[in-house]
């Protein structure tokens, strides 16, 4: 049989699976929803089939249908939408599908943030004091805040990419919050299990990108800063991170292939840290699949996460060892989202009249975009990511500060104009930052464009 790719996804993550199918010979197909007939997924892929309307893309019975229509022996599910969704992995695998991800059996235990944090102490990695479980009600709440001490966080059991989470500093914050953050977490992820967990203020936020093959090799890559965020959403990128030491990094690659190897985990992933202002580090998560972020990697390393992910879901042993992962100078990505820095970044969809795309040594550009093409309001805003290689940071700064300059959008308004600035600012440059950062600066941006 011909191994054959679905892709259940959409965008700019897409269109990089298909190059990285059509780099390893594999056929791929393209699913897409009633608006999204347009779009450059489609017209890329070997073969497109409509799965419905704008939430289709959620519909696992669909996508599954598409793929054994198709002739498809394995479905790639990219981040987002159904990436971590252990019911649709064991769906794919009752279908005798490849499902290009972890097992649905890991998806399952690392979803629960909680189980996970067991595991992690296990592997004796440091955690952040917590509820040890999940809160049901306000008076529970109330009471584990009291050991927990405030401030601390509502957070989802079963959360992820930077949602599902609320800051409380106080009991009568806490009463006030609550129900809402439980309403909120269940419309996102379908339950309203939460648990409470220490907030560490300003932290730094590193993660380790792990691949690991079904025969039990493990490797890990050079830490990814990914502090630069806005209400949680990461939007910039840096690889390796100024304030991680060699001593530290060696600890955050050999924990996390210790949890790895603890769960049995296959294909690749992502173990997150919090490093408080002592560069104590505390885990977080694991991501169980592709992040939006991995081209950094990809640039200080030279080796294809995407190609590599897919060879593994096949059967495929992993060709390098820890041994050979080398860093090669500094990688940093910018993401482009669709929006308006003038209306609290509200979503900014309409049609592409014309667009400019930066080039040049060490810059990449990952998008969907074509003149003439439509950012719709149902999706994710975000429509490209910039990403600049160079020997040194600065000199990775300063090509950046280039290519946002060169990077020309007619129709939507996006936040190029907040990333160009944030790639002068002094504090910036020298790599002072926390997971604060960008939401002060965006306050200092307007508060000065108001005056």
């Amino acid at each position: 049989m011909t191994n054959k790719v679905l892709i259940a996804n959409r965008g700019e993550i897409a269109v990089r699976i298909i190059r990285a199918c059509k780099e390893l010979g594999f056929p791929c197909v393209a699913v897409y929803s009633d608006v999204d007939q347009d779009s450059l997924h489609v017209r890329l892929a070997d073969e497109a089939i409509c799965i419905g309307g704008v939430n289709s893309y959620l519909h696992m019975n669909n996508i599954i249908s598409a793929a054994i229509a198709t002739g498809c022996n394995a479905i790639h599910p990219g981040y987002g939408f159904l990436a971590e969704n252990s019911k649709f992995a064991s769906l794919v695998e009752q279908c005798h599908l490849i499902f290009i991800g972890p097992s649905s059996q890991v998806i399952e235990l690392l979803g629960n943030k909680i189980n996970a944090k067991v595991i992690a102490k296990k592997c004796g990695i440091p955690i952040i004091t917590d509820s040890e479980g999940s809160v049901d009600s306000i008076e529970e709440a109330i009471c584990e805040a009291s050991r927990i001490g405030y401030p601390l966080l509502i957070k989802a059991t079963f959360g992820g990419g930077g949602r599902g989470i609320t800051l409380v500093h106080d009991d009568n914050e806490l009463i006030s919050e609550f129900n809402r953050a439980r309403f909120e977490v269940e419309k996102s992820f379908g339950s309203p299990e939460v648990y409470l967990e220490k907030y560490i203020a300003n932290p730094r936020h590193v993660e380790i990108q792990i691949m690991a093959d079904q025969k039990g090799d493990i490797v890990a890559f050079p830490e990814r800063d990914c502090s630069m965020q806005r209400r949680h959403q990461k939007l910039i990128e840096e690889s390796p991170s100024p304030i991680v030491s060699e001593e530290l990094r060696t600890i955050l690659c050999e924990k996390a292939i210790e949890l790895a190897r603890e769960v049995g985990y296959t294909s690749c992933g992502t173990v997150e840290f919090l490093l408080d202002r002592n560069n104590h580090y505390y885990f977080m998560e694991v991501n169980p699949r592709i992040q939006v972020e991995h081209p950094i990697t990809e640039a200080i390393t030279g080796i294809d996460i995407v190609k590599t992910q897919i060879q593994l879901a096949y059967g495929q042993r992993l060709s390098i060892t820890q041994k050979e992962i080398m860093i090669k100078g500094v990688a940093i990505e910018c993401r482009l989202n669709a929006e308006d820095p003038d209306h609290d970044f509200r979503p900014s969809p309409g049609m592409i009249r014309n667009i400019i795309i930066p080039g040049g040594m060490g810059i990449r550009i990952d998008t969907h975009l074509y003149a003439g093409s439509e950012i719709l309001p149902f999706y994710d805003s975000l429509i490209a990511k910039v990403i600049v290689h160079a020997p040194t940071r600065l000199e990775a700064i300063r090509k950046m500060r280039v290519a946002l300059e060169q990077f020309m959008i007619d129709g939507p308004k996006t936040n190029i104009e907040t990333l160009y600035l944030v790639m002068y600012n002094t504090d910036y440059v020298k790599g002072i930052y926390d997971t604060n950062f960008i939401n002060n600066f965006t306050e200092i941006v307007k508060a000065n464009k108001h005056e």
